[in-house]
This record gives C-alpha cells, sequence and structure tokens, in this order.
C-alpha cells in the first residue's frame, strides 16, 4: 500500500509526567508523516478508554505510537492495539513493559554482559539515605519514568528536601554516581530482524546534568555526533546497544543511554543506563538527530517506523 493510500492514527499526550514532550512528538511527527502523503489523524490519548476505541473507528492502517512515559511506554497501549489487532510502531508489550522497569532491564541484560553502575530499589517513602549501600555521590530516579523525569543526583552532605517529589509507594532506583561522559546511542531494528546502530551522540549540558529541563530546552546542552571518544568506546557503546535492543526484543528504533568513566582502563568504564523504547521526537531530540546525520530525514524516519509497523502478539 502506497502512502497516499495509507491511514496513521497519530497517538500523543497521555497521562504521564511526559505529556508536554509526547504533545510536541506526536505533532511534528504527524506533520512529517502529512508532507509524506499519508492520511493522518491526531490522538490525544486520556484514560477514558472509550473514547480512545472510538476514535479508532474505523480502525487506521497504522497507529503511530508517540506517547511517552507510563501508560504509552509500558505495554499497556501496546496491549489495547494487540486487542484490536492495529499494527504499531516500535516495540511490542513485552519489551516495552521490561524497558520501562529500570531495575528488571538491568537485571536481564546483565545476564548477556551489559554492566550497569550498582544500585537498590527503595520505597520513596523509606528514603532517608540509611538504607544505601554505598556512599555518596548517588543517583536517585523513579524506577519506571523516562526523560530525567525526577532525577537527583545525591552529593556528600546533601539534604534530603527532595523526597516530597514522589508519593510514599513510589520505587526508586538508586545507583552509584559514574563520573564522566554522557553517551547515547540509537538502533534501528524491526522485531526479527537485525538491529544496527546509527550513531554515538555525546551530550554536554552547560550547566548541571542531562535532566528535564537539558534535554527540553534549546540551548542547554550541546550534542556532539559522532562524540568524540576513542574509536573502542564508540564500538563498544554500539554494540551494547544493539544487544540491549535485541535481548529486550525491541522494535523500530530504541535509545540506549550510558555513563563513560574515562579515568577505568579499556572500557571498563562503560556503564549501561537504560534503554528507551519511545525515544522522543522533538526538534531537539537525538535519535531524528542521529538520522540526519547519517543522512535520513525526520519524514524518511517517521515513514520507516510506519512502513515496518505490526502487531506482536
Amino acid at each position: 500500500m502506497n502512502a497516499a493510500a495509507k491511514t496513521v492514527a497519530v497517538l500523543m499526550g497521555g497521562w504521564s509526567a511526559e505529556r508536554p514532550v509526547s504533545l510536541v512528538s506526536g505533532e511534528a511527527c504527524a506533520q512529517a508523516l502529512e508532507e509524506a502523503g499519508y492520511c493522518v489523524t491526531r490522538i490525544d490519548v486520556t484514560h477514558d478508554l472509550l473514547a480512545l476505541l472510538e476514535a479508532l473507528t474505523p480502525p487506521p492502517d497504522v497507529v503511530f505510537n508517540a506517547l511517552h512515559g507510563r501508560g504509552g511506554e509500558d505495554g499497556c497501549i501496546q496491549g489495547v492495539l494487540e486487542m484490536l489487532r492495529i499494527p504499531y510502531t516500535q516495540s511490542g508489550v513485552r519489551a516495552s513493559s521490561i524497558a520501562m522497569d529500570k531495575p528488571a532491564t538491568k537485571r536481564l541484560l546483565q545476564t548477556v554482559g551489559i554492566a550497569s553502575p550498582e544500585g537498590v530499589v527503595i520505597m520513596a517513602g523509606s528514603l532517608d539515605g540509611t538504607g544505601v549501600p554505598f556512599p555518596a555521590p548517588y543517583v536517585v530516579k523513579p524506577a519506571a519514568e523516562g526523560s530525567s523525569v525526577g532525577v537527583h543526583i545525591v552529593h556528600p552532605g546533601d539534604s534530603w528536601s527532595f523526597t516530597e517529589d514522589w508519593q510514599p509507594d513510589t520505587r526508586l532506583l538508586i545507583e552509584r554516581y559514574i563520573p564522566g561522559h554522557e553517551l547515547t546511542v540509537g538502533v534501528r531494528g524491526m522485531s526479527g530482524h537485525a538491529a544496527k546502530a546509527m550513531a554515538v551522540t555525546e551530550i554536554r549540558p552547560l550547566e548541571g546534568f542531562y535532566d528535564y529541563d537539558n534535554k527540553y530546552v534549546a540551548g542547554r546542552a550541546v550534542h556532539d555526533v559522532p562524540a568524540r571518544v576513542p574509536e573502542k568506546i564508540a564500538d563498544e557503546a554500539m554494540r551494547l546497544a544493539v544487544l540491549a535492543h535485541e535481548t529486550l526484543g525491541c522494535s523500530g528504533v530504541s535509545r540506549s543511554d550510558f555513563r563513560w568513566d574515562d579515568t577505568l582502563p579499556g572500557t571498563s568504564g562503560l556503564f549501561f543506563l537504560e534503554i528507551n523504547t519511545q525515544p522522543g521526537f522533538t526538534p531537539l531530540s537525538l535519535v531524528p538527530e542521529q538520522a540526519a546525520y547519517l543522512g535520513m530525514s525526520f519524514a524518511d524516519l517517521a515513514t520507516w517506523l510506519v512502513e515496518g509497523a505490526q502487531c506482536h502478539g
């Protein structure tokens, strides 16, 4: 079926903390797909399942999932689309649900030799620093959020006033802080086919660390693509990103984030942080930037995802 005859529903918004990012990603993708000749509808997804089902009636040929965070990236919306048997972009239920849970992802990927920082899971209600088995500095973040939502770096002597950011029953992942460089690798590969790394980007925030504001406010961070790192580090980061993508069974595009401590020998200072199965498609997003570096336009990338859309069940 050619683009002019194919209907695509772009899901955006949602109810997670990443709703504003999703709205920008979704609109950018919708415009790109319209320019490519698809018949596009935009759906702002809420908790109202009946409204979503009505918006998907009659069913489109493809759903472009531009949701981020809870509900859109954790297997929830994927399960709905599987039941409706509507082909959709990006990863399926299983890969999405595992990847959204950072501790579960770390445990799985450690079985294939992907190293990550030492960490522990603690409920926010009991967080006072006494249950952390290693000294500061360390990173505190929700176990199941994206876009660096709620991430804090705790330095020696810091207070714990930020604990009011979460409900007492929020699962938090506390990891040893890895000094050095912030690297990220985009990977393209449909389920059941060999995946390929796109590029390595080094992210250099002009101030602080790569938090939510530094990700989505223009001029707050520099993206070096390709990263100016030793070839052996770049090659290893790309190898690990592909291995993570394939081990989890991801489809479409994923993005794996790493820290590299350049004071350690060889590649021993390279640590996996997390994998994103719904990376952003905003004007500041990293995967479209890597695609452009490879000569692939934003519209080409969106089209590739649509043409590879599938049900995974």
